[in-house]
C-alpha cells in the first residue's frame, strides 16, 4: 500500500491525502539508443543531454528513417511522455508537449505517459527537492561523468495528489514556466540586438552625432599599450576564499574574495588563462591573481567604451594566446593589442548606448532569477 500524506502548501478546496508511490509503479521508465548512429543531412531529429539542458530542440542531428524506424520497434516517444537527463547533468527533464517525430540517446530516460496521473505534473514534480534527492542518492558518483541507472530511476519516491489536484498544480506552474520563457526569449533577443549593434558600432557602420548634429572626426589608431597602464596581481588561488572583503579574480567564474585588495580604482579585468578570454569591468577595491591581467589608469579613453571594445574584440586574445593545453596569454600580447579610439564624446555616447543596453538586460536576469527563486520556493513548500 502506497504512503499517504498531507502537504505544508496545497490549493484550497483539495483535502485528499497525497499518496506516494515508486516510479516504477506508476509508470515505464526507458531509455535511449546505446550505439551512437550515424547521423544524415537531413531525417529524423536525434535527442541528446544537450538538448534538454538548453531546452532547444530546433537544432538537432538527424538519423536516417530506417534507423528511426528500427529504434521505434524498441521504444516510442510521444506526445505526453517526459525526458529527463539520466548522465552528466542528472533530473532536468522536458514535458513533450508537441506531436514529436524523434529518437533519443542513452544518456536520455523517457518516463512514458500514463492515463493514471498528469505528466505535466509529473514534469514539475522532477524538479522538486524531494524528487532530485532520489535521484542523487541513486546516483554513480564514482563514474565519469556521473550517471543514474534505469532502475534506480524507477525506484525514485514519486508523489502523487489526485489527478484533479495533480491538473491544478501543472496548470499554476506551467503559468509560471511560461513567464520565464517568455522573460528568457526577450533578454535573448536584447542580447542578440546588443550583439548586431556592436558589431556596426566598432565597424563604422553606425556612427554617433554630437549634440549639435554634426559629425565626429575619424577614428584613430593606436594600442593599448599606450592609452593604458596593464599589471597582473601577486596572489595565489589559496589566498581567496569566501568570506574575504573585497572581490579576487583570477581565471575562473565563481566569485570569490579576499582579506587584502592590491588595487583601488576602475579596471578591466581579463584572465591570462583559459579559453575565451571575456573581460570583467569593477570599480573598487580588489585582489588580483598572479596570472590575471588589469588594465587601469585611463587618462586618453572612456573605460567603458575601451571594456566594450575589448569585449567584441577579444578574439584577439585566442589569435595570440599560446599553449596547447592551456591557453595563456603574456604581457607584449596586451600591449599590442590595436585599438581604434573615437573622440572622448563619441566614445561616451557609444558606452552610455551600450550601458543601457545592459542594464536592461540585467532587469531581465533578476525578474528571471526572482521568478525561478519563486517557483523553487513554492515546490519546496509543497513537496516537503
Amino acid at each position: 500500500m502506497a504512503k499517504q500524506l498531507i502537504p505544508q502548501l496545497r490549493f484550497p478546496f483539495f483535502k485528499d491525502e497525497w499518496s506516494i508511490h515508486k516510479l516504477k509503479d506508476i509508470s515505464k521508465v526507458y531509455d535511449g539508443t546505446h550505439q551512437t548512429p550515424k547521423y544524415v543531412s537531413d531525417g529524423i531529429p536525434f535527442y541528446s543531454v544537450e538538448h534538454i539542458s538548453a531546452n532547444q530542440f530546433e537544432k538537432t542531428k538527424f538519423i536516417s528513417k530506417e534507423v528511426f524506424e528500427k529504434e521505434n520497434k524498441r521504444v516510442k516517444l510521444e506526445k505526453g511522455d517526459i525526458l529527463m537527463t539520466r548522465i552528466g547533468s542528472i533530473g532536468v527533464s522536458k514535458y513533450i508537449d508537441w506531436d514529436v517525430n524523434a529518437s533519443f540517446y542513452v544518456s536520455l530516460a523517457l518516463i512514458k505517459k500514463v492515463s493514471s496521473y498528469d505528466s505535466r505534473y509529473l514534469n514539475q514534480f522532477i524538479n522538486s527537492d524531494f524528487f532530485q534527492k532520489e535521484l542523487w542518492k541513486r546516483t554513480i558518483h564514482v563514474a565519469f561523468p556521473i550517471k543514474i541507472n534505469l532502475g534506480e530511476i524507477g525506484e525514485c519516491l514519486t508523489v502523487l495528489p489526485s489527478l484533479p489536484e495533480q491538473q491544478k498544480i501543472a496548470s499554476f506552474f506551467s503559468d509560471v514556466d511560461l513567464v520565464i520563457t517568455k522573460l528568457t526569449k526577450k533578454k535573448d533577443l536584447l542580447e542578440q540586438y546588443k550583439k548586431g549593434t556592436m558589431q556596426k558600432i566598432f565597424s563604422q557602420e553606425l556612427r554617433f552625432q554630437d549634440d549639435n548634429g554634426y559629425e565626429f572626426p575619424k577614428w584613430e589608431k593606436t594600442v593599448l599599450g599606450k592609452i593604458s597602464n596593464i599589471t597582473t596581481g601577486s596572489s595565489n588561488r589559496q589566498d581567496s576564499g569566501l568570506n574575504g572583503e573585497f572581490t579576487f579574480f583570477d581565471r575562473s567564474e565563481d566569485i570569490r574574495t579576499s582579506s587584502r585588495y592590491l588595487f583601488d580604482g576602475e579596471a578591466i579585468i581579463v584572465a591570462g588563462e583559459g579559453s575565451d578570454f571575456i573581460p570583467k569591468y569593477y570599480i573598487g577595491k580588489f585582489d588580483l591573481h598572479q596570472r590575471t591581467y588589469a588594465i587601469m589608469d585611463f587618462e586618453e579613453v572612456i573605460s567603458k567604451y575601451l571594456f566594450y571594445y575589448i569585449h567584441f574584440h577579444r578574439r584577439y586574445f585566442l589569435s595570440q594566446a599560446v599553449g596547447s593545453t592551456v591557453k595563456s596569454l603574456r604581457l607584449p600580447m596586451f600591449k599590442k593589442m590595436p585599438i581604434k579610439l573615437p573622440a572622448k564624446e563619441e566614445q561616451n555616447k557609444i558606452a552610455n548606448f551600450l550601458s543601457d543596453i545592459d542594464l536592461k538586460i540585467e532587469a531581465l536576469q533578476t525578474k528571471i532569477e526572482n521568478s525561478k527563486a519563486f517557483k523553487k520556493g513554492l515546490l519546496q513548500q509543497m513537496f516537503v
